[in-house]
């Protein structure tokens, strides 16, 4: 990720829709019928919304913002859809840390197929590699909520030392790698009781699941998540190393409508397209909302308001953004990446981007306010 700074905007974009012709990667296979995204019968123009004493556009946002997809469902229905910087419906985009939520939700898929048990089981007798590392002990339920305690620098007001770590780890592209790196971390906090953002959880997240399934990731996924979801197209799944492991904390590429499709699986609670359950009944608002102190509501980050469920970010209600996105969640991801989903409105919003920097507050500020101005718009 490191060379995405010194890139060109143009080939910041080429970079985000050709992540196969730069990583190893395995493809996540669609199957069955293809579930439908007809209109809705209200869709959304131009929405305006302030910022700052101007009233601004979609158009405005997409264009200052480097919007390649934007995607918003109602109801199951594309009530809005647009793409720009050389997009359009049958690019494949790279996710980022929005793969994390994906690797969560085959959690639950492995945990409804009676491939893992009880969230509080320990991760190591799943991969005995990590026994005697600081993961030894830890829980799936801490490894969801990123509180497993392990030490891990992702570089929000530091200078990264774990990311560079695990970037040196990949370009090395040899096998095994990436775990060694996680068996080297030590040890900062017992477990459940501090929040920390991270990557290496989340790989080791994917590591555990690929471990009791059997099976690698990306036919897992394509398998439990993508095939009935009733996706139109493959998807990828960087790896570690030629036919190694997927990243679980990052690296799947998919077409905007697909990661929507994608969305409505989670929003639906687990019930594919065609009815089947894929996931544990409840799993939507267990995963999508804080369980304990340590992920609560404005304990994360000092100018946050944000909680954490299981490998999603939970907005709070009232007085937040008027309360618009009271039991809502999303999945973030570097550069400008969303998946927002809102349980008690029945939206699904996708966003796509190639921002200048993997993260930037101005824009998220502005991204939360266009998201209340669509709410408010397709409310009867």
């Amino acid at each position: 990720m490191a060379n995405l700074w010194k890139a060109t905007p143009e080939e910041q974009a080429a970079t985000f829709r050709h992540q196969d012709q730069i990583w190893p990667h395995r493809v996540i296979r669609r199957s069955g019928p293809v579930r439908p995204l007809p209109p809705h019968g209200r869709p959304l123009a131009d929405p305006a919304y302030r910022v700052g004493e101007a009233m601004v556009g979609l158009d405005d946002f997409m264009a200052r913002r480097r919007t390649a997809g934007f995607l918003v469902l109602k109801n199951g229905e594309i009530a809005l859809e647009r793409y720009g910087l050389g997009s359009g419906p049958q690019t494949r985009w790279a996710s980022f840390s929005t793969a994390k939520s994906m690797t969560a939700t085959l959690v639950g898929a492995a945990q409804h197929g009676g491939l893992i048990g009880d969230l509080d089981e320990v991760c190591d007798p799943y991969l005995p590699q990590m026994r005697g590392s600081a993961y030894a002990g830890v829980t799936l339920r801490n490894l969801l909520r990123m509180a497993s305690g392990v030490a891990w620098d992702e570089g929000e007001n530091t200078d990264g030392t774990d990311v560079r770590r695990l970037g040196r780890a990949l370009a090395s592209r040899r096998p095994g790698a990436v775990l060694e790196l996680l068996r080297s971390l030590p040890r900062a906090a017992p477990q459940g009781t501090v929040f920390n953002y991270s990557t290496g959880d989340s790989i080791l997240l994917g590591a555990v699941v690929a471990a009791a399934v059997g099976r690698p990731l990306a036919d897992y996924f394509g398998e439990t998540v993508w095939g009935p979801a009733g996706m139109e197209a493959d998807g990828l799944w960087q790896l570690d190393a030629e036919e190694g492991l997927e990243l679980g904390g990052t690296g799947v590429s998919a077409r905007l409508r697909d990661v929507g499709r994608f969305g409505l699986l989670v929003l639906e609670d687990g019930v594919a397209f065609g009815g089947r359950r894929v996931l544990p009944a409840g799993w939507r608002d267990l995963a999508g909302q804080p369980d304990c102190a340590a992920t609560g509501f404005g304990q994360l980050m000092t100018d946050s308001p944000a909680g954490y469920g299981y490998h999603w970010w939970a907005l709070p209600g009232a007085p937040f953004a008027e309360g618009l996105h009271a039991g809502a969640f999303l999945a973030l991801g570097a550069f400008g990446q969303r998946i927002y989903l809102s349980p008690a409105e029945q939206v699904v919003v996708v966003i796509q981007s190639a921002w200048r920097q993997a993260g930037d507050r101005e824009a998220e500020a502005e991204t939360v306010a266009l998201l209340r101005t669509l709410i408010r718009a397709l409310r009867p």
